[in-house]
């Protein structure tokens, strides 16, 4: 219901304006990706988990997290001067890779290591990235928060930004929804390379706090491609600077027991091997 309420405010259809029907969108958006998180815990909370259930939440995301977000970046950058071929194929191409991630999650209900995080980025928290550039280009308008003259000029050239860039970043998480990045769960997840949990979340707190503007796109940017450039830095930047191999590089085979470092290998057939000495008698 979220994503067709959302869907409906994109379209403009109850006759609202364009800035209250976009950013109420965008919160119907958030809206779903709340009841997304909590209802699997409610359906093993109430032993009411079935394959059909399954089917049916992916069928219910593919609307909310993709046809809506779509539709609601077309409606966002349209008035930019985009040419409507590019907008409605960035458009597609996210709702296919959000159908493609849906059906991947689905093929692998039955992998153990689907309870350690993500292959891909997760079709909401995507949807959460598109949603996010409305909500903060209308939300101060419409809540009629004061910045100062400061603050408006900051406020201007960033909605003036997040017009023209939205469509490229909808294609961006589309392509790394249908990767093989592994994602984390949630922000606040722990992990053998990752800082403490509680560095995050107040980390989270001061950017809320601080720029309560730009926190809604900055975290959930934060979230998509904070996991990609890592793993870019660790595997080909960082030892491309130092010429060393990266840290997940596969383990050399295993050398010969005869082998000896520092010690000269000689072949069986070497005319210049020296004899064999005889054998000692007993």
């Amino acid at each position: 219901m979220c994503g067709f309420g959302a869907i409906a405010l994109a379209a403009q259809w109850a006759g609202y304006t364009r800035e209250s029907s976009l950013f109420a969108a965008a919160c119907l958006i958030f809206l779903a990706m709340v009841f997304d998180a909590f209802d699997g815990a409610a359906a093993r909370w109430t032993k009411q988990t079935t394959e059909f259930g399954a089917q049916l939440d992916s069928l219910c995301d593919a609307i909310s997290f993709g046809a809506a977000p779509a539709l609601l970046m077309l409606q966002f950058s349209q008035p930019v001067g985009y040419h409507p071929r590019v907008l409605w194929t960035a458009g597609a191409v996210y709702v296919a890779c959000v159908v493609l991630r849906l059906a991947r999650y689905n093929v692998n209900i039955g992998d153990p290591a689907r309870a350690k995080g993500f292959t891909g980025l997760p079709s909401p928290a995507a949807a959460g990235v598109v949603a996010s550039f409305p909500m903060m280009a209308f939300g101060p308008a419409l809540l009629d928060t004061d910045g100062g003259q400061a603050g408006e000029r900051v406020g201007e050239w960033i909605d003036w930004a997040a017009v023209r860039i939205l469509p490229v970043v909808a294609v961006a998480v589309a392509g790394l929804m249908v990767s093989k990045v592994n994602y984390s769960r949630h922000f606040l997840a722990r992990g053998r390379r990752s800082g403490p949990a509680v560095v995050r979340l107040v980390f989270m707190l001061a950017v809320i706090v601080a720029v309560p503007r730009v926190a809604a796109p900055f975290l959930t940017c934060w979230y998509a491609f904070a996991t990609p450039l890592r793993a870019a830095w660790v595997r080909h930047i960082w030892p491309w600077f130092t010429g060393r191999p990266p840290a997940d590089d596969p383990v050399p085979p295993p050398r010969s027991p005869h082998f000896a470092p520092g010690k000269k290998t000689v072949r069986a057939d070497d005319p210049h091997r020296p004899p064999a000495e005889p054998p000692e008698a007993h």
